[in-house]
């Protein structure tokens, strides 16, 4: 071995480097729940990005270096979520990306100030990320109250007025029915019922019997995949044929999957542009990708991990020659990023990125469509 190489080895150890130049390529963390409940999601966003940075790697990386997608398995668990995070800090992980759930999220702001490690594009709304802007997380995702709100719209402009909210009693449900209030009131209209459920024992089949007895016409509902499954189910053995429309965190092909005859005509709210639609750039883009790589089509979710890696490499391009993470922190800050038609803007008092908000229905082939 020459001797510079064990050298260049032992300072690399002894300094402690977080650039790509210690670990030899650009390695970019994902922490988030690959088993657990929204372990269908997690999966679909990181096939997304690595369908990106794949791409970018066979066209000769970033200054002739690979991007690394290094994953670890957080269980939608906060404290495994620091300690996953904390370990790839200490392996000079430049950033984390496409973290999930508010709990797993917020428990990760203090590894993140402490390692000075930015956040990327975390598939969480949660309005304590947005307001005030939190310094080392860069949102790419509508929040999830703006979310609610383009849900009640959507109801609204069919005509229903007779609406219901169920959500789930925990921060997530608390923070996007306020969404849904705030629809409601736009659209001049009050909520016939807000109603709560456990995550861990939702037991929704009495509630939706009383729901349908009521004859209300829609539902927002708010909360984990099998709890919204279990509470549509449950609605439908009812008799009651409400519409009823949920958060993007139940965009998956799995949560489809699992409604089965009861899936047709659910609303599903959507943060990017249609995963089918070639009018999009973007959409055209990452489509082009995946059929090269051989795949028919994208879920939302793909397209959420897609266009957040699109952002990561954009930063990873402007960061200057020698990578490390607060040059990454510096191409983020105050910069404008065109991600295929969607254009986000960081300064330092907003790390909110896009307000883009859509719906889509689930039809008889199984597909969301919009």
């Amino acid at each position: 071995m020459k001797p510079w190489v064990g050298l260049v080895a032992l300072l690399a150890a002894c300094l402690g480097m977080d650039g790509a130049f210690a670990q030899g390529g650009l390695r970019i963390g994902m922490v988030a729940g690959f088993t657990g409940p929204v372990a269908s999601l997690v999966r679909e966003s990181a096939e997304g990005a690595k369908l990106y940075f794949d791409s970018v790697n066979a066209q000769g990386g970033i200054k002739g270096q690979n991007i690394e997608l290094v994953t670890q398995d957080d269980k939608y668990d906060p404290a495994t979520a620091v300690a996953e995070a904390k370990s790839l800090a200490s392996q000079g992980v430049l950033a984390l990306m496409l973290s999930r759930g508010i709990g797993p999220t917020e428990a990760l702001l203090p590894v993140l100030k402490e390692n000075r490690l930015p956040l990327i594009a975390p598939a969480v709304g949660d309005i304590n990320l947005y307001e005030p802007a939190q310094p080392y997380v860069y949102l790419l995702r509508a929040s999830y109250q703006r979310e609610a709100q383009r849900a009640v719209r959507h109801l609204a402009g069919i005509g229903v007025k007779r609406i219901s909210i169920v959500q789930v009693n925990d921060p997530f449900g608390n923070d996007a029915s306020k969404g849904a209030i705030k629809g409601l009131d736009d659209m001049k209209l009050r909520a016939m019922s807000r109603l709560r459920f456990d995550r861990n024992k939702p037991e929704l089949g009495p509630v939706m019997q009383a729901i349908a007895k009521a004859g209300i016409e829609a539902l927002v509902m708010i909360g984990p995949g099998y709890a919204v499954v279990e509470g549509i189910n449950a609605l439908r053995a009812a008799g009651s044929t409400a519409h009823v429309a949920t958060l993007s965190n139940n965009a998956s092909a799995d949560f489809v999957k699992s409604l089965g005859k009861d899936a047709r005509g659910v609303i599903v709210t959507q943060l990017f542009p249609y995963e089918r639609s070639t009018a999009s750039p973007l959409v055209r883009e990452a489509l082009g990708l995946a059929k090269s790589a051989g795949r028919d089509e994208l879920t939302p979710a793909q397209l959420e991990g897609f266009a957040a890696a699109k952002l990561v490499v954009e930063a990873l391009r402007r960061a200057g020659k020698d990578v490390s993470r607060e040059s990454l922190v510096k191409a983020l800050d105050g910069a404008r990023f065109d991600l295929g038609g969607l254009q986000v803007h960081y300064t330092d008092k907003d790390h909110s990125g896009l307000e883009f908000t859509d719906v889509s229905i689930v039809g008889p082939d199984g597909k969301f469509w919009r």
